[in-house]
């Protein structure tokens, strides 16, 4: 049976890390890089066995790269710390390892919102490819959003991934803002220029695309919190793009 790396990185997923980490004890070995957690992540991955490689935060992108150069077995599997595998999905993995005609697989992720799993929004099934052979494929650069670039032949699966993103208000705020900001350097070092109505306009269509198109009013409340969020990120990311752009013309 071919052998499983699984990679992770983290930064203060104290909270989040044992379970993920549980979920993913079957596999062969787990590594882990973070980049200077100032909780008890760290200790809680050498307690529970995997291996760990603490380095400076380059994005998301580059990150994953480097938990990916630490690999040694033939499979990889790439997960975050707010996710858990089941055991279902835990069975679909090891049989699709011993598919030969296939490079990489994606999982459908269910992720939940402030204590509810959401089956509209545009988050379900929000396939992502975490099963790759390792020589296969790698991540792109990107600070924010990244992605595996697979060189072969994909599948998919049909259990999936649970997603525990947004525990509460305050980890709504805190990630809203975290992704404003990355998207926003993302755009700069990419050339990207914004407009004064760009922020307002970008934001409106953000909403009703996730309310409406997306069928996120099927969710509730819930949608409609999603919608809003999804608004106020890009609202915000269009604004500092724009601050950027106009702290640069000054220099």
């Amino acid at each position: 049976m071919p052998k499983l790396s699984v990679i992770i990185i983290t930064k203060n997923e104290a909270a989040n890390i044992h379970a993920c980490l549980e979920s993913v004890a079957w596999a062969d070995e787990i590594i882990v890089v973070d980049s200077g957690s100032s909780d008890a992540t760290v200790e809680i991955c050498r307690e529970l066995g995997a291996q760990v490689h603490v380095h400076d935060w380059p994005g998301f992108g580059t990150q994953k790269n480097r938990a990916l150069s630490y690999a040694t077995h033939e499979w990889v599997f790439s997960i975050d710390a707010d996710e858990r595998v089941t055991a279902e999905l835990q069975a679909q993995l090891i049989k699709a390892m011993g598919d030969d005609s296939k490079d990489g697989f994606y999982v459908p992720r269910l992720s939940q919102f402030c204590g509810r799993f959401i089956r509209y929004s545009g988050w379900y099934p929000d396939y992502v490819l975490r099963l790759f052979k390792r020589t296969k494929g790698r991540f792109s650069d990107d600070m924010v959003h990244e992605r595996v670039i697979l060189e072969g032949t994909e599948g998919r699966l049909s259990s999936p991934l649970l997603h525990y993103s947004y525990l509460n208000k305050a980890d709504v705020q805190r990630k809203t803002e975290q992704y404003a900001s990355a998207g926003a350097m993302q755009m700069f070092e990419n050339g990207k220029v914004a407009s004064f109505a760009d922020a307002p306009v970008r934001a409106g269509w953000a909403f009703v695309r996730t309310y409406c198109l997306r069928l996120g009013f099927l969710d509730g409340i819930a949608g409609f919190n999603i919608a809003r969020m999804n608004a106020r990120t890009t609202y915000l990311k269009y604004k500092q793009l724009k601050a950027m752009r106009s702290a640069q013309s000054t220099l």
